[in-house]
């Protein structure tokens, strides 16, 4: 199975993580790394231990990080050198989260995985509108 690492600013991963558990329940090999401004000291070897943990466990890790070119991101980018079967996906949002752990199986590969995070992620960012009371009356204006 792929691992799932997800991290970022402020309590961005905590935030994330408990939306998952209510939507998801708990799941395995998924794992947190809050980059929090009191623990930026640490947050290199944190990071970097949970990561080498979870890959020397699973088949490989993908690394879910909020802002592309933030610390999450270096730092995570500076341990894949280090690590194989490793990747790193930024802009991570909730749909994304979700649809990944509702269709990760023992046989996805990392690629597979980053691919459909990509996809997702995009599809997952939309805008909608409902009609107000004013489009009504224009609409019947159309039909005279």
């Amino acid at each position: 199975m792929i691992g799932f690492i997800l991290t970022g600013h402020g309590h961005f991963s905590n935030g994330l993580k408990s939306a998952i558990d209510m939507v998801a329940g708990e799941q395995p090999a998924f794992e947190i790394v809050p980059f929090e401004g009191d623990k930026a000291g640490e947050y290199a070897d944190t990071l970097r231990a949970a990561i080498t943990k979870m890959r020397s466990e699973q088949d490989g890790v993908l690394v879910f990080v909020d802002l592309l070119g933030g610390t999450p991101f270096n730092q995570s980018m500076l341990i894949s050198a280090d690590v194989d079967n490793m990747a790193v996906v930024a802009g991570t949002n909730l749909p994304m989260l979700i649809e990944l752990i509702m269709t990760r199986s023992d046989s996805s590969t990392l690629d597979e995985l980053v691919e459909k995070a990509v996809q997702v992620g995009k599809d997952g960012v939309i805008t909608m509108a409902l009609p107000t009371a004013g489009d009504d009356e224009d609409d019947e204006d159309d039909e005279m």
